[in-house]
């Protein structure tokens, strides 16, 4: 096991030397994690780690992988995204242009939901979906827009709980155990590195979803990403959280109503 201390010059490195920022993020998660790379490797201590990740690229582009990637899938939580459907885009239609700002968007299963929907709602062709994350390995793979066969079936499941009218099947081309997203969707998207702790607000968005990041941050790190996030939303955008994540107690809750007591949605005033 390392040391509080060790773990702390690590956090040091990836900052000063790689740029990788992790102050503010949950102290008990990046032990675990940090550790359970170390065990992984069966180093013979930690100057065997410090030394692999400023000698071997692709294991510092693994190891931060592993240190950032969430568990993610699409149309996760079929009564959030019925909520988006029913209420959250189409109150967006009279816009002339729909922006929204996916933040740690992941390997993308999610942005690519949320592209579904405003095509189902005839509102892709005037959209801009910013999908970012501070893991360029997992935008390689978001980018790509192609995901395992074997998980379409869930993913079929979820997207009709959450009130899908079309074949879910329509939506990609299946080759071999892959399968590849229209191109349709993957054009209304742009993919960017964004660090939610050290970058600024970069656009004005109508919708900000960020679900499932902020429960890995302390209480000051989310009261940095909330402000910023204000920032960046238009009057009457909306910002969508995750099921654990909540503007209560937050500085902005006073400017925002939730749409739905049961949803974790909420909207600018």
């Amino acid at each position: 096991m390392l040391s509080d201390e060790e773990i702390s010059l690590l956090l040091t490195d990836l900052i000063d030397v790689y740029g990788y920022d992790f102050t503010g993020y949950s102290a008990n998660m990046l032990n675990r994690r940090i550790n359970r790379l170390f065990r992984l490797r069966l180093f013979s201590g930690f100057a065997g780690l410090r030394y692999l990740l400023s000698t071997e690229p692709e294991y510092l582009r693994w190891f931060i992988n592993e240190l950032t990637v969430p568990v993610t899938e699409m149309f996760r939580d079929p009564a959030f995204f019925l909520l988006l459907r029913k209420q959250v885009l189409p109150a967006l239609s009279d816009a002339p242009l729909i922006r929204i700002w996916h933040a740690g968007c992941s390997t993308g299963e999610e942005v690519f939901s949320v592209a579904i929907w405003l095509k189902e709602l005839n509102l892709l062709q005037k959209s801009l979906l910013y999908a970012t994350d501070i893991n360029p390995v997992v935008l390689e793979k978001a980018s790509a827009g192609i995901f395992p066969l074997n998980a379409m079936k869930l993913y079929s499941e979820n997207y009709q709980q959450a009130g899908g009218t079309a074949d879910f099947s329509d939506y990609y081309t299946a080759h071999y155990d892959l399968v590849k997203f229209d191109d349709q969707l993957k054009k209304r998207i742009v993919f960017s590195t964004h660090n939610l702790v050290t970058d600024t607000s970069f656009n004005q968005f109508q919708l900000i979803i960020c679900r499932n990041v902020l429960i890995y941050f302390n209480q000051e790190l989310q009261n940095h990403v909330f402000a910023l996030f204000d920032s960046s939303l238009e009057s009457n955008g909306f910002l969508a959280l995750g099921d654990k994540e909540s503007l209560r107690f937050t500085a902005i809750n006073a400017f925002y109503k939730q749409v739905n007591p049961a949803g974790k949605i909420w909207q600018k005033l």
